[in-house]
Protein backbone atom coordinates (compact mmCIF):
# COMPACT_ATOMS: atom_id res chain seq x y z
CA UNK A 1 0.00 0.00 0.00
CA UNK A 2 1.50 3.28 -1.14
CA UNK A 3 -0.24 6.29 0.38
CA UNK A 4 2.15 8.87 -1.01
CA UNK A 5 0.41 11.73 -2.78
CA UNK A 6 1.17 11.94 -6.49
CA UNK A 7 1.90 15.19 -8.28
CA UNK A 8 -1.51 15.01 -9.91
CA UNK A 9 -3.25 14.50 -6.56
CA UNK A 10 -1.26 17.36 -5.04
CA UNK A 11 -2.34 19.58 -7.93
CA UNK A 12 -5.99 18.63 -7.39
CA UNK A 13 -5.74 19.42 -3.66
CA UNK A 14 -4.11 22.76 -4.45
CA UNK A 15 -7.03 23.62 -6.72
CA UNK A 16 -9.41 22.69 -3.89
CA UNK A 17 -7.54 25.02 -1.52
CA UNK A 18 -7.78 27.92 -3.96
CA UNK A 19 -11.46 27.30 -4.73
CA UNK A 20 -12.50 27.13 -1.08
CA UNK A 21 -10.36 30.15 -0.18
CA UNK A 22 -12.18 32.16 -2.83
CA UNK A 23 -15.75 30.94 -2.42
CA UNK A 24 -16.05 29.63 1.14
CA UNK A 25 -13.55 31.40 3.46
CA UNK A 26 -13.88 30.91 7.26
CA UNK A 27 -16.04 33.99 7.77
CA UNK A 28 -18.47 32.73 5.11
CA UNK A 29 -18.63 29.30 6.75
CA UNK A 30 -19.55 31.00 10.06
CA UNK A 31 -22.15 33.22 8.39
CA UNK A 32 -23.80 30.33 6.62
CA UNK A 33 -23.81 28.21 9.78
CA UNK A 34 -25.57 30.98 11.72
CA UNK A 35 -28.12 31.51 8.94
CA UNK A 36 -28.67 27.85 8.01
CA UNK A 37 -27.56 28.47 4.41
CA UNK A 38 -26.03 25.48 2.59
CA UNK A 39 -23.39 26.44 -0.04
CA UNK A 40 -25.14 24.59 -2.86
CA UNK A 41 -23.34 26.70 -5.46
CA UNK A 42 -20.15 24.73 -4.76
CA UNK A 43 -21.35 21.83 -6.89
CA UNK A 44 -20.78 23.92 -10.01
CA UNK A 45 -17.20 24.64 -8.97
CA UNK A 46 -16.58 20.98 -8.15
CA UNK A 47 -17.61 20.15 -11.69
CA UNK A 48 -15.45 22.88 -13.22
CA UNK A 49 -12.40 21.51 -11.38
CA UNK A 50 -13.16 17.95 -12.50
CA UNK A 51 -13.67 16.76 -8.92
CA UNK A 52 -16.98 15.05 -9.69
CA UNK A 53 -15.44 12.98 -12.47
CA UNK A 54 -12.58 11.52 -10.45
CA UNK A 55 -13.83 7.93 -9.91
CA UNK A 56 -15.69 7.43 -13.18
CA UNK A 57 -14.48 5.83 -16.46
CA UNK A 58 -13.50 8.08 -19.32
CA UNK A 59 -16.35 6.76 -21.50
CA UNK A 60 -18.77 8.64 -19.24
CA UNK A 61 -16.62 11.78 -19.20
CA UNK A 62 -14.75 10.87 -16.01
CA UNK A 63 -11.07 10.93 -15.09
CA UNK A 64 -10.78 7.22 -14.17
CA UNK A 65 -8.82 8.16 -11.02
CA UNK A 66 -8.47 6.24 -7.77
CA UNK A 67 -10.95 6.26 -4.91
CA UNK A 68 -8.01 7.36 -2.77
CA UNK A 69 -8.08 10.63 -4.72
CA UNK A 70 -11.77 11.05 -3.85
CA UNK A 71 -10.83 10.38 -0.21
CA UNK A 72 -8.08 13.00 -0.24
CA UNK A 73 -10.38 15.59 -1.81
CA UNK A 74 -13.20 14.91 0.63
CA UNK A 75 -10.83 15.06 3.60
CA UNK A 76 -9.52 18.42 2.40
CA UNK A 77 -13.05 19.75 1.92
CA UNK A 78 -13.97 18.56 5.43
CA UNK A 79 -10.99 20.45 6.79
CA UNK A 80 -12.55 23.68 5.56
CA UNK A 81 -16.25 22.95 6.11
CA UNK A 82 -18.26 19.81 6.89
CA UNK A 83 -21.00 20.82 4.49
CA UNK A 84 -18.51 21.22 1.62
CA UNK A 85 -17.45 17.59 2.08
CA UNK A 86 -21.02 16.39 2.59
CA UNK A 87 -22.11 17.98 -0.69
CA UNK A 88 -19.25 16.24 -2.49
CA UNK A 89 -19.48 12.89 -0.72
CA UNK A 90 -23.22 12.40 -1.04
CA UNK A 91 -23.18 13.26 -4.75
CA UNK A 92 -20.57 10.60 -5.39
CA UNK A 93 -21.38 8.09 -2.65
CA UNK A 94 -25.18 7.99 -2.79
CA UNK A 95 -25.63 8.66 -6.48
CA UNK A 96 -22.59 8.14 -8.67
CA UNK A 97 -21.13 5.00 -7.13
CA UNK A 98 -24.55 3.37 -6.82
CA UNK A 99 -24.99 3.65 -10.59
CA UNK A 100 -21.40 2.65 -11.32
CA UNK A 101 -21.41 -0.47 -9.13
CA UNK A 102 -24.88 -1.90 -9.75
CA UNK A 103 -26.76 0.29 -12.21
CA UNK A 104 -27.72 -0.79 -15.72
CA UNK A 105 -25.73 0.36 -18.75
CA UNK A 106 -28.60 2.67 -19.64
CA UNK A 107 -28.64 4.21 -16.13
CA UNK A 108 -24.88 4.75 -16.21
CA UNK A 109 -25.06 6.48 -19.60
CA UNK A 110 -28.01 8.61 -18.48
CA UNK A 111 -26.97 9.71 -15.00
CA UNK A 112 -23.18 9.58 -14.59
CA UNK A 113 -22.39 12.30 -17.18
CA UNK A 114 -24.93 14.59 -15.48
CA UNK A 115 -23.35 13.89 -12.10
CA UNK A 116 -19.93 14.79 -13.50
CA UNK A 117 -21.39 18.03 -14.88
CA UNK A 118 -22.74 18.94 -11.43
CA UNK A 119 -26.34 18.80 -12.58
CA UNK A 120 -27.69 16.12 -10.24
CA UNK A 121 -27.92 15.70 -6.48
CA UNK A 122 -29.01 12.67 -4.50
CA UNK A 123 -30.21 11.85 -1.02
CA UNK A 124 -30.28 8.39 0.56
CA UNK A 125 -33.79 7.87 1.96
CA UNK A 126 -32.92 4.94 4.21
CA UNK A 127 -33.88 5.65 7.83
CA UNK A 128 -37.45 4.98 8.98
CA UNK A 129 -39.10 5.68 12.35
CA UNK A 130 -38.64 2.00 13.29
CA UNK A 131 -35.66 1.18 11.04
CA UNK A 132 -32.60 3.33 11.56
CA UNK A 133 -29.48 1.32 12.22
CA UNK A 134 -31.57 -1.80 11.54
CA UNK A 135 -31.72 -1.39 7.76
CA UNK A 136 -33.31 -4.83 7.51
CA UNK A 137 -36.33 -3.48 9.38
CA UNK A 138 -37.53 -1.43 6.40
CA UNK A 139 -41.32 -1.42 6.06
CA UNK A 140 -41.81 1.28 3.40
CA UNK A 141 -43.39 -0.76 0.63
CA UNK A 142 -43.41 -0.71 -3.15
CA UNK A 143 -46.28 -2.56 -4.83
CA UNK A 144 -45.72 -3.73 -8.38
CA UNK A 145 -48.14 -2.48 -11.06
CA UNK A 146 -47.98 -2.96 -14.82
CA UNK A 147 -45.52 -0.17 -15.66
CA UNK A 148 -43.85 0.49 -12.36
CA UNK A 149 -44.29 0.67 -8.61
CA UNK A 150 -46.52 2.39 -6.08
CA UNK A 151 -44.64 3.40 -2.92
CA UNK A 152 -46.16 3.95 0.52
CA UNK A 153 -44.41 4.60 3.80
CA UNK A 154 -42.25 7.04 5.65
CA UNK A 155 -38.58 7.93 5.87
CA UNK A 156 -37.07 10.24 8.47
CA UNK A 157 -33.86 12.17 9.19
CA UNK A 158 -33.04 12.26 5.49
CA UNK A 159 -30.20 14.72 4.87
CA UNK A 160 -30.49 17.46 2.22
CA UNK A 161 -33.59 15.83 0.73
CA UNK A 162 -35.02 19.22 -0.22
CA UNK A 163 -32.15 19.84 -2.65
CA UNK A 164 -31.98 16.33 -4.10
CA UNK A 165 -33.13 15.64 -7.63
CA UNK A 166 -33.57 11.98 -6.72
CA UNK A 167 -34.15 10.02 -3.53
CA UNK A 168 -32.21 6.74 -3.52
CA UNK A 169 -34.85 4.78 -1.61
CA UNK A 170 -34.62 1.23 -0.24
CA UNK A 171 -38.13 -0.27 -0.08
CA UNK A 172 -39.70 -3.64 0.60
CA UNK A 173 -40.91 -5.08 -2.71
CA UNK A 174 -41.74 -8.58 -1.44
CA UNK A 175 -44.59 -8.25 1.07
CA UNK A 176 -43.93 -11.76 2.39
CA UNK A 177 -40.28 -11.11 3.17
CA UNK A 178 -38.51 -10.02 6.34
CA UNK A 179 -35.09 -8.77 7.37
CA UNK A 180 -32.64 -8.19 4.54
CA UNK A 181 -34.66 -10.24 2.05
CA UNK A 182 -37.18 -8.74 -0.36
CA UNK A 183 -35.67 -5.24 -0.47
CA UNK A 184 -35.14 -3.24 -3.66
CA UNK A 185 -33.65 0.19 -4.31
CA UNK A 186 -35.76 2.70 -6.22
CA UNK A 187 -34.64 5.99 -7.73
CA UNK A 188 -37.52 8.34 -6.91
CA UNK A 189 -37.66 11.87 -8.37
CA UNK A 190 -38.13 14.20 -5.39
CA UNK A 191 -40.87 16.25 -7.06
CA UNK A 192 -43.12 13.24 -7.67
CA UNK A 193 -46.76 13.62 -6.63
CA UNK A 194 -47.49 12.06 -3.25
CA UNK A 195 -44.20 13.01 -1.59
CA UNK A 196 -44.60 15.22 1.48
CA UNK A 197 -41.63 16.62 3.38
CA UNK A 198 -41.32 18.15 6.85
CA UNK A 199 -38.24 20.01 8.07
CA UNK A 200 -36.58 18.63 11.23
CA UNK A 201 -34.65 20.85 13.64
CA UNK A 202 -31.49 19.51 15.26
CA UNK A 203 -28.53 20.45 17.48
CA UNK A 204 -25.85 21.09 14.88
CA UNK A 205 -24.83 20.69 11.24
CA UNK A 206 -27.00 23.71 10.47
CA UNK A 207 -26.19 23.69 6.76
CA UNK A 208 -27.05 20.00 6.41
CA UNK A 209 -30.83 20.07 6.48
CA UNK A 210 -32.83 17.04 7.68
CA UNK A 211 -36.31 15.96 6.61
CA UNK A 212 -39.17 13.63 7.40
CA UNK A 213 -40.62 12.25 4.16
CA UNK A 214 -44.00 10.67 3.59
CA UNK A 215 -44.78 8.57 0.51
CA UNK A 216 -48.51 8.39 -0.28
CA UNK A 217 -49.21 6.26 -3.37
CA UNK A 218 -46.08 7.57 -5.08
CA UNK A 219 -45.69 6.19 -8.59
CA UNK A 220 -42.18 5.17 -9.68
CA UNK A 221 -41.44 4.05 -13.23
CA UNK A 222 -40.28 0.47 -13.68
CA UNK A 223 -36.89 1.47 -15.12
CA UNK A 224 -36.13 3.40 -11.92
CA UNK A 225 -35.10 0.33 -9.96
CA UNK A 226 -31.33 0.21 -9.32
CA UNK A 227 -29.93 -3.31 -9.06
CA UNK A 228 -31.90 -6.52 -8.74
CA UNK A 229 -35.48 -6.69 -7.56
CA UNK A 230 -35.80 -8.14 -4.04
CA UNK A 231 -31.99 -8.40 -3.75
CA UNK A 232 -31.23 -4.77 -3.03
CA UNK A 233 -29.83 -5.18 0.48
CA UNK A 234 -26.49 -6.31 -0.91
CA UNK A 235 -26.43 -3.28 -3.19
CA UNK A 236 -27.34 -1.03 -0.26
CA UNK A 237 -24.31 -2.31 1.65
CA UNK A 238 -22.13 -1.38 -1.35
CA UNK A 239 -23.54 2.16 -1.35
CA UNK A 240 -22.92 2.42 2.39
CA UNK A 241 -19.28 1.35 1.99
CA UNK A 242 -18.71 4.34 -0.28
CA UNK A 243 -20.79 6.74 1.78
CA UNK A 244 -19.11 5.66 5.04
CA UNK A 245 -15.74 6.20 3.39
CA UNK A 246 -16.86 9.73 2.48
CA UNK A 247 -18.26 10.31 5.96
CA UNK A 248 -15.01 9.13 7.55
CA UNK A 249 -12.85 11.35 5.33
CA UNK A 250 -15.10 14.31 6.13
CA UNK A 251 -14.77 13.61 9.88
CA UNK A 252 -11.00 13.27 9.67
CA UNK A 253 -10.73 16.55 7.78
CA UNK A 254 -12.76 18.25 10.49
CA UNK A 255 -10.71 16.56 13.21
CA UNK A 256 -7.44 17.81 11.74
CA UNK A 257 -8.92 21.30 11.58
CA UNK A 258 -9.88 21.04 15.27
CA UNK A 259 -6.34 20.03 16.21
CA UNK A 260 -4.85 22.91 14.23
CA UNK A 261 -7.28 25.45 15.72
CA UNK A 262 -6.48 24.25 19.23
CA UNK A 263 -2.75 24.19 18.60
CA UNK A 264 -2.80 27.77 17.36
CA UNK A 265 -4.67 28.82 20.50
CA UNK A 266 -2.28 27.16 22.97
CA UNK A 267 0.75 28.62 21.17
CA UNK A 268 -0.67 32.14 21.49
CA UNK A 269 -2.51 32.04 24.82
CA UNK A 270 -0.32 33.08 27.77
CA UNK A 271 -1.05 31.93 31.31
CA UNK A 272 1.20 32.18 34.38
CA UNK A 273 3.79 34.02 32.33
CA UNK A 274 4.19 31.52 29.50
CA UNK A 275 2.24 30.10 26.53
CA UNK A 276 -0.14 27.25 27.29
CA UNK A 277 1.89 25.12 24.88
CA UNK A 278 4.78 25.09 27.37
CA UNK A 279 2.78 23.10 29.92
CA UNK A 280 3.41 19.37 29.62
CA UNK A 281 -0.23 18.47 30.24
CA UNK A 282 -1.32 20.69 27.37
CA UNK A 283 1.39 19.46 25.02
CA UNK A 284 0.53 15.84 25.67
CA UNK A 285 -3.17 16.52 25.17
CA UNK A 286 -2.45 17.98 21.73
CA UNK A 287 -0.20 15.03 20.94
CA UNK A 288 -2.96 12.59 21.87
CA UNK A 289 -5.39 14.50 19.64
CA UNK A 290 -3.02 14.28 16.67
CA UNK A 291 -2.37 10.59 17.37
CA UNK A 292 -6.09 9.88 17.11
CA UNK A 293 -6.34 11.72 13.80
CA UNK A 294 -3.34 9.91 12.29
CA UNK A 295 -4.63 6.53 13.48
CA UNK A 296 -8.05 7.08 11.91
CA UNK A 297 -6.49 8.45 8.72
CA UNK A 298 -4.41 5.31 8.19
CA UNK A 299 -7.40 2.95 8.33
CA UNK A 300 -9.30 5.31 6.02
CA UNK A 301 -6.51 5.22 3.46
CA UNK A 302 -6.38 1.43 3.75
CA UNK A 303 -10.11 1.34 3.03
CA UNK A 304 -9.58 3.52 -0.05
CA UNK A 305 -6.79 1.20 -1.21
CA UNK A 306 -8.99 -1.88 -0.80
CA UNK A 307 -11.76 -0.19 -2.80
CA UNK A 308 -9.29 0.66 -5.56
CA UNK A 309 -8.03 -2.93 -5.58
CA UNK A 310 -11.54 -4.34 -5.73
CA UNK A 311 -10.98 -6.24 -2.50
CA UNK A 312 -13.47 -6.99 0.27
CA UNK A 313 -13.62 -4.11 2.74
CA UNK A 314 -16.51 -4.81 5.13
CA UNK A 315 -14.28 -4.68 8.23
CA UNK A 316 -12.32 -1.63 7.11
CA UNK A 317 -15.45 0.36 6.18
CA UNK A 318 -16.82 -0.24 9.68
CA UNK A 319 -13.43 0.50 11.30
CA UNK A 320 -12.99 3.74 9.37
CA UNK A 321 -16.46 4.90 10.33
CA UNK A 322 -15.93 4.14 14.04
CA UNK A 323 -12.41 5.49 14.35
CA UNK A 324 -13.04 8.68 12.37
CA UNK A 325 -16.26 9.61 14.18
CA UNK A 326 -14.88 8.89 17.64
CA UNK A 327 -11.64 10.68 16.77
CA UNK A 328 -13.65 13.76 15.80
CA UNK A 329 -15.58 13.69 19.05
CA UNK A 330 -12.38 13.19 21.05
CA UNK A 331 -10.42 16.05 19.52
CA UNK A 332 -13.32 18.52 19.60
CA UNK A 333 -14.06 17.66 23.23
CA UNK A 334 -10.46 18.27 24.27
CA UNK A 335 -10.17 21.27 21.98
CA UNK A 336 -13.12 22.84 23.79
CA UNK A 337 -11.48 22.11 27.15
CA UNK A 338 -8.13 23.61 26.19
CA UNK A 339 -9.67 26.70 24.60
CA UNK A 340 -12.11 27.14 27.50
CA UNK A 341 -14.23 30.31 27.18
CA UNK A 342 -12.63 31.19 23.84
CA UNK A 343 -13.94 27.92 22.46
CA UNK A 344 -17.35 28.27 24.10
CA UNK A 345 -18.03 31.51 22.27
CA UNK A 346 -20.45 31.25 19.35
CA UNK A 347 -17.87 33.14 17.30
CA UNK A 348 -15.36 30.28 17.61
CA UNK A 349 -14.90 27.53 15.04
CA UNK A 350 -14.15 24.84 17.59
CA UNK A 351 -17.65 25.03 19.11
CA UNK A 352 -19.20 24.43 15.68
CA UNK A 353 -16.98 21.42 15.12
CA UNK A 354 -17.79 20.18 18.63
CA UNK A 355 -21.57 20.31 18.26
CA UNK A 356 -21.49 19.03 14.68
CA UNK A 357 -19.32 16.06 15.66
CA UNK A 358 -22.09 14.36 17.63
CA UNK A 359 -23.84 13.23 14.46
CA UNK A 360 -21.04 11.09 13.12
CA UNK A 361 -21.07 8.22 15.61
CA UNK A 362 -24.66 7.28 14.78
CA UNK A 363 -25.28 8.75 11.31
CA UNK A 364 -25.32 6.10 8.55
CA UNK A 365 -25.18 3.26 11.06
CA UNK A 366 -24.51 3.52 14.79
CA UNK A 367 -21.00 2.69 15.93
CA UNK A 368 -22.38 -0.07 18.13
CA UNK A 369 -23.60 -1.85 15.01
CA UNK A 370 -20.28 -1.21 13.26
CA UNK A 371 -18.59 -2.99 16.15
CA UNK A 372 -21.03 -5.89 15.73
CA UNK A 373 -20.08 -6.06 12.04
CA UNK A 374 -16.40 -6.17 12.94
CA UNK A 375 -17.01 -8.79 15.65
CA UNK A 376 -18.81 -11.04 13.18
CA UNK A 377 -16.11 -10.61 10.55
CA UNK A 378 -13.35 -11.64 12.98
CA UNK A 379 -15.26 -14.70 14.16
CA UNK A 380 -16.87 -13.55 17.38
Amino acid sequence: MDFSISEEQASILSSVDKMISKFLPPEEVRRRDKNYEPPDFLLKHYSELGLLGIPFPEKYGGLNEKWLTVTLVNERLGYYAAIAASLYGTTLGFGGMSFLTYGTDSQKKTYIPKIIDGKLRFSLALTEPQAGTDAGGIITSARRINNGWVVNGRKTWISSADKADYLVTPVRTDPNSSGSEGISILLIPRKTDGINMTYLEKVGNNCLTSWDIGFDDVFVAGENIIGEENNGFRNLMSTLHYSRSCQASNAIGQAQSAVDITKKHVLERVQFGRPLSKFQTVKHRIVDMQLRVDQARMILYKLAWLIDEGKRCRIEAAQAKVLASECLQYVTHHGMQLMASFGYSLDSDIQRLWRDSRLYSFGEGANEIQREIIAKEIGL
